[in-house]
């Protein structure tokens, strides 16, 4: 019992979840960007792509959602059907 004890103490300390917490956060300065060139102007290529993936991404979802409703609907139909 005096194992777990001291484990819990060591292992669930807050500077070990403090510290993991502050790695894991993004850097304060932001590192120059791909979609920037050295002129300072914005590649539009770059945004249509990114535009393209968020539209995909969000899609996806859309059908899965439509998916899952259609599936609920069919088990509820069965269920009733008896």
């Amino acid at each position: 019992m005096l194992f777990i004890i001291r484990w819990f103490i060591t292992d669930m300390s807050a500077e070990k979840i403090i510290s993991q917490e502050v790695n894991d956060l993004p850097p304060l300065t932001p590192e120059k960007s791909e979609e920037v060139s050295s002129s300072g102007r914005v590649d539009i290529n770059i945004l249509l792509n990114r535009a393209r993936k968020v539209k995909e991404k969000e899609t996806l979802t859309n059908l899965v959602f439509v998916g899952l409703t259609l599936s609920l609907i069919f088990v509820i139909g069965l269920i009733l059907s008896f």
